[in-house]
């Protein structure tokens, strides 16, 4: 069977050339993990590679969902996975690329998701929306303290999840959480990172070209493609930021300034998210010789020690790629 390559790290680390690569020289084809690229329109502020610049590599869960629509860690994992066992059942290699913490867990662990109700996640939604994420923080301290402990509280909509698993389930948010072992299909996971002063200047520049190049174009034509309407999308980095600029809530500077904020924000979970896998083999981003690197990665023997989940799912917002 034709073994898996997962390319995971913080943003900006290289980890899409780097899968180019890798599917070049593997006979390859590329699955997108990064949650915020399966919008159609969402191009510029996730530095989705434009097709002229893809090798004419085919590239999948991309472009899958319009910005009214809600990013789901379940939906994903369905589709993702029949597009690996499609790519391998046709003799090629899948190249899983991206840094979504939970999507890259929930793909590669079989996570099992708890089923969900809508009139109980609506009931917690309105105490939401009426009484605010206080009380929903109060509401999760009392029936699960460790989940109200791990799930940021300013993080409502992860809080009302946490809720209807609670009740629906009769146990803790964490029980739900996968074991970390041997990944599914055996998939090799590479991991990609650069020094911290390197990926803060190359954010800084990604951000700045970002907004050279037309995000606040991007962000007024998704408007009005119901952008606002989203749940997930326009919460995204940078999509938030502009939002709020046209909002007159700030200036363009400024946006710009808070977008890269919270791209080196979220880059320093993603770190600390994925350095804890066991499984992970790191390379250097800024290697002369990477895809070299990766390939000596690939072929050295891993060991796996099976052990508890990284973190409990509520240790994060599902919603990747998202502002704090």
């Amino acid at each position: 069977m034709t073994v898996p390559i997962a390319v995971v790290g913080p943003t900006a680390t290289g980890k899409s050339d780097l899968g180019l690569d890798l599917a070049a020289r593997l006979d390859g084809e590329i699955v997108n993990i990064d949650a915020m690229q399966l919008y159609r329109g969402m191009d510029i502020g996730t530095a989705k590679l434009p097709v002229a610049q893809r090798r004419g590599i085919p590239h999948h869960q991309l472009d899958v969902l319009a910005v009214t629509e809600t990013a789901s860690v379940a939906t994903y994992q369905r589709a993702a996975a029949a597009d690996v066992e499609d790519i391998v059942a046709r003799g090629r290699t899948p190249i899983i690329v991206g840094g979504s913490m939970m999507y890259v867990q929930a793909l590669l662990d079989e996570w099992e998701f708890p089923a969900t109700d809508p009139a109980v996640r609506a009931r917690w939604e309105q105490v939401l929306a009426e009484q605010g994420v206080a009380a929903v923080h109060a509401a999760l301290r009392a029936a699960d303290p460790v989940a109200a402990a791990t799930i940021l509280p300013t993080d409502g909509r992860r809080m009302v999840r946490a809720l209807e698993v609670v009740e629906l389930t009769g146990q803790p948010f964490a029980a739900s959480a996968p074991t970390i072992g041997a990944p599914r299909w055996n998939t090799v996971i590479l991991g990609v990172d650069r020094d911290t002063a390197e990926l803060d200047a190359r954010i800084e520049r990604r951000t700045a070209l970002m907004f050279q190049t037309g995000l606040v174009d991007e962000v007024r034509g998704l408007i009005d493609h119901g952008l606002r309407e989203g749940v997930t999308a326009r919460r995204a980095i940078g999509y938030a930021q502009v939002l709020a600029y046209l909002d007159n809530e700030y200036d363009l500077k400024h946006a710009e300034e808070r977008t890269f904020i919270g791209t080196r924000r979220y880059v320093r979970r993603q770190r600390s998210w994925f350095r804890r896998d066991p499984r992970v083999r790191w390379v250097d981003g800024a290697d002369p010789d990477l895809l070299g690197a990766a390939l000596r990665a690939i072929e050295t023997p891993h060991a796996i020690e099976t052990r508890p989940a990284i973190e409990t799912p509520g240790a994060i917002d599902s919603t990747e790629r998202t502002p704090q």
